[in-house]
C-alpha cells in the first residue's frame, strides 16, 4: 500500500455509468503484482540457475511487460486513442513471440512460420485485450488467472511444461494472491490498465508455453470462461455497430450484477468454475489420448455455457 497516495493523486478510478464500483478507488496495483511476481522470479533464478536461454527468455518477457505496464500506466492516467494502444500491444507481444519464444511451434504440418507468427501475434493481442475487458469486478481477476496459474505452476513441478515456465506461473500466482486482500469487494485497488494488460500478456505466454509441448487442449481449456464471455461480448456488440473500444457494461459478468447477482456470488462462481476448468485441463494432460481431449473440451465448453446463460438470465432462472 506504498503506492496509495501517489495513486489516489494520479491514478484515481472515479465511478461512471458503466463502472461496477460506487466511490473512486485508486488503481495501480498491478505494479506490487508485477513487480512482486518479478522479483520472487528473480530470487528463485539466482537460487537455482538455470540454463542461459531460459534466463534470456525471461530477461525478454519482463522487458515487454514494463513497457506494456508504462503504455497501461500512461492509459490509466491520460487515455490514449485505441489505435496507438493496439499498436503498442503488438509491439510488445510481437517482440515476446520472436525473442522469446522463437523456437516455438504450433503447427508446423498445418501452417507456414509467417502465418502461424502471424496468427499467433493476433491471439496474443486479443488476450492481452480480454484480459484487460474482463478486469472489470472485484476479484474476478484473482478468481480467473489464480487457478489458471497455479495449475500451470503444478504442470511445471510434473514436468508437464519446462521449469522456468512453471517457476513464472508460481511467480504470477504468488503476486496475484499478494494483491487479493487489497481487491476483495468492496475494492481499496484495483489492478489498473497498468496491471491488466502484462498480466494478460504473461498469461499468454505461459499458455502458448503449454501448447508448444502439445497440450493444445489443456491450454484452450484454462482460460475458457475469460475466453468465452469476452469473445462472445466482442462479437454482438460488432454485430451491433457498436463502438467496440469504448467502455462498456455488456459482458455476462456485468450482466450478471445487474440481473441480481451480488460481487461475490458473481466472482464466486467464476472462481470454481475456473477451477473445475483446471481440473479438465489436468486430466487432458494426465491422460493426453485424442478422445478424452475431446471429452475434456466438451465437458469445459458445456460449463463454461451453462454459467454464462446463468449470468444471463439471473439468479432465479436456470
Amino acid at each position: 500500500m506504498a503506492l496509495r497516495p501517489l495513486l489516489l493523486r494520479y491514478a484515481l478510478a472515479r465511478p461512471n455509468a458503466r463502472s461496477s464500483h460506487k466511490i473512486p478507488t485508486p488503481q495501480g496495483g498491478g505494479i506490487a503484482v508485477l513487480a512482486g511476481a518479478f522479483l520472487a522470479l528473480g530470487a528463485a533464478l539466482w537460487l537455482v540457475p538455470v540454463e542461459s536461454e531460459a534466463t534470456r527468455s525471461v530477461l525478454v518477457l519482463a522487458v515487454a511487460v514494463t513497457g506494456l505496464g508504462i503504455v497501461g500506466a500512461w492509459d490509466d492516467i491520460r487515455p490514449l486513442p485505441a489505435s496507438v494502444r493496439l499498436v503498442l500491444q503488438a509491439v510488445c507481444v510481437g517482440f515476446v513471440l520472436l525473442r522469446a519464444a522463437p523456437e516455438l511451434r504450433l503447427f508446423p504440418e498445418f501452417l507456414s512460420l509467417p502465418v502461424e507468427r502471424a496468427v499467433a501475434l493476433l491471439a496474443g493481442v486479443w488476450f492481452v485485450n480480454l484480459v484487460n475487458f474482463m478486469d472489470g469486478l472485484d476479484w474476478i481477476t484473482v478468481a480467473g488467472m489464480v487457478p489458471l496459474a497455479a495449475a500451470l505452476a503444478l504442470a511445471g513441478m510434473a514436468g508437464t511444461i519446462d521449469p522456468m515456465t512453471g517457476w513464472l506461473a508460481a511467480a504470477l500466482c504468488g503476486g496475484l494472491l499478494g494483491f487479493a486482500p487489497f481487491n476483495r469487494p468492496v475494492a481499496r485497488l484495483f489492478l489498473g490498465d497498468v496491471g491488466s494488460l502484462p498480466i494478460g500478456l504473461l498469461t499468454a505466454y505461459l499458455l502458448y508455453r503449454l501448447a508448444g509441448t502439445g497440450a493444445f487442449a489443456a491450454a484452450l481449456i484454462l482460460p475458457l470462461y475469460h475466453i468465452t464471455d469476452a469473445t462472445i461480448t466482442l462479437l454482438r456488440r460488432l454485430a451491433r455497430g457498436e463502438k467496440v473500444w469504448e467502455a462498456h457494461r455488456s459482458h455476462f459478468y456485468q450482466q450478471a450484477t445487474t440481473n441480481g447477482f451480488s460481487v461475490l456470488g458473481v466472482v464466486g462462481r467464476v472462481g470454481l468454475l475456473n477451477l473445475a476448468l483446471a481440473a479438465l485441463a489436468g486430466v487432458s494432460l494426465i491422460w493426453p489420448a485424442l478422445p478424452v481431449q475431446f471429452a475434456c473440451l466438451v465437458v469445459a465448453a458445456v460449463l463454461t455455457g451453462l454459467l454464462l446463460r446463468r449470468f444471463a438470465t439471473g439468479p432465479r432462472h436456470g
